[in-house]
Parts: structure tokens; sequence; C-alpha cells
């Protein structure tokens, strides 16, 4: 079974886990929440099983790589990552419904990766560019960050839904966590985020200078890649020193994980030094 066929299979593994999340919530059952959990937790084992194999298979091939170096490999990468640190929200929050709204994003990049007829998911040896030891740590980092971005995605609309909603006792909306507590998780997965996303401009930076002899050439995707990085701080300097908080925060934040979606998939449209990630 090759590694393709494995991350296939974990694809449609997170798409059973998200909807039974979104059961859990509908009809409040907390078994259904408990098979969502061990099944997710399931399908990351799985998923880092598909990414080894990934990695021996390169070396079988003669290439020998780390498997981060193109788009389908850093989508499974995100959704991974997404996955890992949505379960250890979940564990230390004990709040399932939050999955409901989390699970939904790992596996639309999973089935983006897996069944895009777009996406090329074969193994290919590196262009002169990714040959680098810092190949490894800015895709790690800014994917880490990117994950934390989609988390906080998340919990910014369970909280606009909850303060929106109507009826505040409701059925659905009860199994909500305290709009206190939403936004406290909230600022603290764009914190988290937000030093990974550093940690991953300055990381590529050197790289650029290694690659290209330059530390920043203003191609689309570090433009980019700048601005969700502005959109961000932006966010935790309104919060700390302007004392934004509630909506006004949760709305900024939906607008960065909208700049991190262009700055991944709608940059990769445009002619630029990242090119080669297509």
């Amino acid at each position: 079974m090759t590694s393709s066929l494995i991350l296939s299979v974990i694809t449609f593994i997170y798409g059973f886990s998200a909807a039974l999340y979104v059961a859990s919530w509908i009809f409040k059952k907390a078994s259904i929440g408990k098979a969502a959990t061990w099944i997710t937790l399931a399908a990351v084992v799985g998923h880092v099983a598909g990414i080894l194999l990934r990695w021996v298979e390169s070396y079988q091939m003669g290439i020998g790589h780390a498997p981060l170096s193109n788009f389908y490999e850093s989508i499974v990468f995100f959704s991974w990552t997404l996955a890992v640190i949505y379960l250890v929200v979940e564990r230390a929050y004990q709040n399932r419904v939050i999955g409901a709204f989390v699970a939904p994003i790992a596996f639309l990049a999973m089935a983006y990766a897996s069944l895009s007829p777009n996406i090329n998911d074969r193994i290919q040896p590196l262009v002169p560019a990714l040959k680098s030891n810092w190949l490894i740590a800015h895709v790690i980092a800014c994917f880490v960050g990117y994950a934390a971005f989609g988390i906080a995605f998340g919990i910014s609309l369970m909280y606009l839904i909850k303060h929106s909603g109507r009826d505040r006792n409701s059925r659905l909306l009860a199994l909500f966590p305290e709009q206190r507590l939403l936004e406290a998780l909230n600022h603290q997965m764009i914190m988290f985020g937000f030093l990974f996303l550093s940690i991953g401009i300055i990381t590529g930076s050197v790289w650029a200078n290694s690659a290209w002899g330059s530390y920043w050439s203003w191609d689309p995707k570090e433009t980019w890649s700048l601005i969700t990085w502005f959109i961000y701080a932006t966010l935790l300097h309104a919060r700390m020193m302007r004392g934004w908080h509630g909506k006004r925060l949760a709305y900024i934040s939906i607008i960065g994980f909208g700049a991190v979606l262009f700055t991944y998939f709608g940059v990769n449209l445009l002619p630029g030094l990242h090119s080669y990630s297509q």
C-alpha cells in the first residue's frame, strides 16, 4: 500500500470524525462525541504512518527528502498539525463541540489534497532552492502557525454564533463554552500561531538569502505572509493596548484566516519565486 493511498483513506476517516462531532453537538450524545475523539486520534496515528511511509518511499526512489516540499505534502502536514493541536485543546478544555467547527477544516484540506485532480501527489526530486537545511524548520513553523489560526477561526465562528443567538439558552448554543472562555481560547490560539508564523517568516528570510541572495524579494507569497502577519499583529495590539474584545476580535480572526488561505492557495496562482510549491 502506498503512502498516497493511506492518506486518501485517512481523508475519509477525518470526514467520518467530523460528521460525528457535528452529530454529537446536534443530538447532544456524549457517546458519539467520544467516538469522534477516538476516530480522530486513530486518523492522526494513521496520518503519521502515511507521512513516514512517504518519507521512506522517497529514499527508496533515491530522492530522500522530508515530505514537506510541495503543495500536496504541505497540505497533508497542515491537516495533521491541525488535528493534533485540536486534540490537545479538546483534552485541556473537555469540550467536544469545538470539534464540530475544527474537524471539518482538517477533512476539507485532506480532501482537497487527496481528491483534487489539480494536485500532483507524486514524490519528486527537490528543486535547487529547496535543498537546504532550513526547509523543515521553515515549513513546520509556518504550518503550525496556520493550524493554530485554523482553530482560532473555528472558535471565532462559535463565538459569533453564540453572541448572535436569539435564544441564549437554546439546546444547541447551551453546549458551547462560555463566551469569555471562547474569547480567551481564541486569543491563546492566535498568540500561539503568531509566534510560529513569526518564526516561519524569519527562517524563510534566512533561507531566501542563502538560496536567492536576498532576505526579502517581495515575492507574492512573501508579501501576503507579511500582510497576514500584520493582520494578526493588529489583533493582538488592539486587544492588549486598546482593550478590544468580543465580536471585533472574532471578525479580525476570521479575516486573518482568510488571509492565510489566500497566502497559501490564492498566491500559488501568481508567478513568483515560490511557484515551485505548486
